[in-house]
């Protein structure tokens, strides 16, 4: 299986929709992805398996900090090192515009989110109490510097 990370174009929109649908309980509008794509502090990536997007992870870089937006890969093509290449290449995009930081909220109950994290040497750096407006769950707040 070959996987391939691109840029975010506007025609990878509709299926970036579905894997967020599958994957988020409160997801992004399809107007909120087309103006990602003309904000100069966004960066989005897709990964694509015979040009068939099966994932994607977004950031905005501030300064020197990156601020992880989402990551997500379709249900059918999970457990297969994805989100891994994708946050590899996040990365490695932000500190070649200079980031020094990283960070970025996930679900308290998301446990492969947070295993993913991990493995890339993010800590958990703090709580946002109720942060996540449709069941008012806490975020777990993560860093890499």
């Amino acid at each position: 299986m070959c996987v391939n990370i691109d840029l975010m174009k506007e025609e990878d929109i509709e299926a970036v929709l579905t894997i967020s649908s599958l994957s988020f309980a409160v997801c992004w509008s399809k107007s909120s992805y087309i103006q990602e794509l003309t904000n100069p502090v966004a960066k989005y990536f897709v990964a694509k398996i015979d040009d068939k997007v099966v994932g994607f992870a977004g950031t905005w870089i501030v300064l020197d900090e990156s601020h992880i937006t989402n990551i997500a890969v379709h249900p059918s093509y999970r457990k297969q090192g994805i989100a891994s290449k994708l946050l590899e290449e996040l990365l490695s995009h932000c500190k070649r515009q200079g980031c020094v930081a990283y960070t970025l909220e996930v679900r308290s109950s998301n446990t492969a989110a947070k295993a993913l994290y991990e493995k890339h040497n993010f800590k958990q750096d703090g709580i946002r109490k109720g942060y996540y407006e449709d069941n008012k769950e806490d975020a777990v707040i993560m860093w890499l510097r």
